[in-house]
């Protein structure tokens, strides 16, 4: 995908405008694929995007939004001030660190080519910047909530505190209960933020100076109170509900909060609760400094010392069978008595318990400069990062309930005489850190210098290009052990550094070390044909190498070369009221690293699942049309179609099971999983005063496969969000938001347990109970703000 950028020239006739939407509207439905760009971006490339709003999320209330450019989802780059805001999203979540809040004064988002430039990532990322000291005394007092009864606040006061001397403060704090009631916590997200600055401006406001300290406290619980839920998959890309279990708004996790695991490090058995297991803090020290010289050279340069423990907590689904495996499953009734249970379905869960100890340093410098119709830039990176990371795995099987009530463990009575798993103390929780479980200890180390020129060549001819080379650095130890064959040992059941596998292999730190140059080049050009016509088009190619996050499973990744081409190109036309811009894109990309975790029925009824890593590359060609209209006073229109088909190129693996049977998986051709080949994006909105504006968002998802075979898939969706908002007064401002107003239900991303289903197998599965993603339920969201 790709934003568009748009131009403003002039037109006068009402009728011919409104006329020549209608149409551009349909010639779009047609075929187009789109994309958009700011306003003056088109004539003079700028760093950021336009048209999106980055927070308007269907996924999450608090996050941004993934923006798709035809690739499996990765992380959402966020910056603050320049650098990122979190080195690696797992285990230290943006959303446990970062808000959209008070403190800062200006999100937007930045385009591909200077993400890839600045940062060395793919993808767009979301732009901020902390809201520093401004004379006076002055405030922003942010508030939200839900019909759910979600309460977050946000403040930030700044002002000044003598000569040149300026300060800001901020707090957040959000108290959400989610879109159901859990047991084990009366929140699925608790989290605060503090941030306090000192500014000093020096040498007649050429320079600034600013001293800046940042804690966060964080309990994301929806990380995994959220991840799936129980339906019956219908069999034509349908879902209808499972009993009286309601997606979005029933709860699918248990009561209890305790968790069983074995410390991957000393092979000690432990209980935690789920809420202290994903608890995040973080401590950052940050300086920055701004000074321009009289010839305008200007140079920017910000230090960030982070100190932080990060968690993710993961309930992932495995198998949903029904209770016909022979098991004498027992629960624990209201009275703590023990009762048979009789339910008709059982579903397996493995819960990760990941969390890392964090200490990074990042330093970013820019020197750049306009001299006449160009502006150059220079920068360097300098970004290190430490870490000591494990996540152990522990599995428990839970109730199905028809009814919508809670499930609850089930607890296995003869599970100390019960041969196919290793149970640990009691009978609910077995075959510790046997599938997913994963170590790491090291740090990485990226030093870059890039360099951008932006060049009006003419009044008609605009190019800009920019290139990157990076210095990356891997030491560390991971769990990736080799056995006297020289073949990698892998997970099993009480899996530790210590242990003994069952070949009589030790498990102990493996250490390794690694050196790479990566590099990234772009390059665009935009020609004013004439006044309101023109082509454009940009190319990006970026290199990468595996991240230390890579060598947490059991074997090494593969260490080649990552390669990354985007190249788009198209013409645009602009006038007083409309903009639009149509591109071509292709994009792909190499030794994409991952790990499945393949689930396979056993004789004996017994699901086994068995981790394969795998390597294989992506290819995604796509067509792209953008519309921005202001066809009369007071009503705006922004309307995007994407059409792109992502495909898998060399994804095969395999892995033998106990019983002898060999899961094999060949994805060469297919539609990549959960990416829709068609989206829509139709966002209008009207002044119906100077003060009162109301709007609507409608996106549309096409058929997405919710398995890598292909063989499961889900039917298009429609996410729907609409809102009116009222500017009272200079200082006041109020909105209600309601988000889903269709009401819509159903599944989204991909089945648990599904990978070595087969598009000749699927058909049998029509009718089965699965367990899945879904949409964000319908939600009325109220905001007020203050200033003063």
């Amino acid at each position: 995908m790709i934003l568009i950028n748009a131009m403003n020239a002039r037109l006068n006739q009402q009728e011919k405008r409104i006329s020549a939407v209608v149409f551009l509207l349909a010639c779009a439905c047609m075929g187009a694929f789109a994309q958009q760009q700011d306003s003056t971006q088109v004539a003079n490339p700028s760093k950021e995007e336009g048209n999106r709003n980055v927070m308007l999320n269907a996924a999450s209330a608090n996050g941004p939004r993934e923006i798709q450019i035809g690739l499996p989802s990765a992380d959402v780059n966020v910056l603050e001030n320049g650098i990122p805001v979190t080195y690696a999203t797992n285990p230290h979540s943006v959303n446990s660190l970062w808000r959209a809040d008070a403190s800062l004064s200006h999100v937007g988002l930045l385009k591909i080519s200077e993400t890839a430039i600045t940062t060395g990532n793919i993808g767009y990322a979301v732009n901020s910047f902390t809201q520093l000291g401004e004379k006076g005394f002055n405030g922003t007092l942010n508030y939200k909530s839900n019909h759910f009864g979600m309460q977050e606040f946000s403040l930030n006061l700044n002002g000044s505190m003598g000569k040149d001397w300026f300060y800001s403060g901020s707090i957040y704090q959000d108290f959400d209960p989610g879109t159901f009631k859990i047991k084990s916590t009366p929140f699925q997200d608790r989290t605060q933020i503090y941030k306090f600055a000192l500014t000093k401006r020096y040498n007649q406001n050429r320079g600034e100076l600013t001293a800046m300290y940042h804690y966060s406290n964080s309990h994301p619980v929806y990380m995994y109170a959220t991840q799936s839920a129980p339906f019956v998959y219908v069999g034509d890309g349908s879902v209808r509900e499972f009993g009286d279990f309601s997606l979005g708004t029933t709860s699918y996790l248990p009561v209890d909060n305790e968790m069983i695991y074995r410390d991957m490090r000393t092979g000690e058995l432990k209980k935690t609760s789920l809420y202290d297991a994903v608890q995040n803090k973080g401590s950052e020290f940050t300086l920055m400094n701004n000074y321009t010289w009289d010839n305008g050279l200007n140079w920017k340069a910000i230090m960030k010392y982070d100190h932080s423990t990060g968690s993710c907590v993961y309930q992932t689904p495995m198998s949903l069978d029904k209770n016909e495996a022979g098991i004498n499953y027992m629960y624990e009734d209201a009275d703590g008595g023990m009762k048979p249970y009789t339910g008709e379905y059982v579903q397996s869960r493995m819960s990760c318990l990941n969390r890392g100890f964090i200490d990074s340093f990042m330093f970013t410098t820019e020197l750049s400069r306009s001299v006449g119709n160009s502006t150059w830039r220079l920068g360097v990176n300098e970004w290190y990062y430490d870490i000591d990371y494990s996540s152990a795995t522990t599995m428990y099987d839970q109730s199905v309930p028809t009814d919508g009530s809670y499930p609850v463990r089930l607890y296995n009575a003869d599970y100390q005489t019960y041969a196919d798993r290793t149970y640990g103390e009691n009978g609910y929780y077995y075959d510790f850190n046997k599938n997913a479980s994963e170590y790491y200890k090291g740090h990485e180390n990226k030093l870059a210098v890039y360099f951008t020129h932006d060049w009006n060549i003419t009044d008609k001819f605009n190019l800009y290009y920019g290139a990157r080379l990076e210095y990356q650095a891997l030491r560390g130890d991971n769990a990736a052990v080799l056995n006297a064959d020289g073949n990698y040992v892998g997970r099993f059941s009480n899996y530790y550094l210590g242990a003994t596998a069952p070949d009589g292999t030790q498990i102990a730190p493996t250490p390794f070390s690694y050196d790479w140059l990566n590099y990234a080049l772009t390059a665009s050009a935009t020609y004013k044909l004439n006044k309101e016509f023109g082509f454009t088009g940009d190319f990006t190619y970026i290199t990468q190498h595996p991240k230390l996050e890579n060598f947490a499973p059991a074997t090494l990744p593969n260490t080649d070369k990552i390669s990354v081409p985007l190249g788009r190109a198209g013409i645009y036309f602009n006038n007083s009221w409309l903009s639009l811009t149509s591109l071509f894109s292709y994009i792909s990309k190499t030794n994409n690293n991952s790990t499945l975790n393949l689930q396979h029925k056993t004789a004996a009824g017994q699901t086994e699942i068995m981790a394969a890593p795998l390597t294989y590359d992506i290819q995604t060609l796509g067509w792209t049309t953008d519309v921005v209209a202001h066809p009369f006073k007071g009503f705006d229109l922004h309307f995007l179609f994407t059409y792109q088909k992502p495909t898998y190129k060399k994804y095969e693996t395999s892995v033998e099971f106990s019983d002898g049977y060999v899961g094999k998986i060949n994805a060469t051709g297919n539609i990549v999983a959960e990416i829709p080949q068609v989206i829509v994006e139709i966002d209008p909105s009207y002044m119906i005063t100077k003060d009162l504006k109301i709007w609507t968002s409608f996106r549309y998802f096409s058929k997405t496969y919710a398995n890598i075979n292909d063989a499961y898939y889900f039917n298009g969706r429609w996410e729907t969000f609409g809102g009116l908002n009222w500017q009272v007064n200079k200082q006041l401002s109020l909105g209600c938001t309601v988000v889903n107003f269709l009401n819509q239900t159903g599944a989204k991303g991909s089945i648990a347990g599904a990978e070595l289903v087969t598009k000749d197998e699927a058909s049998k599965y029509a009718g089965t109970v699965m367990a899945g993603s879904y949409i964000r339920p319908f939600t009325v969201e109220f905001s007020a703000s203050l200033k003063f």
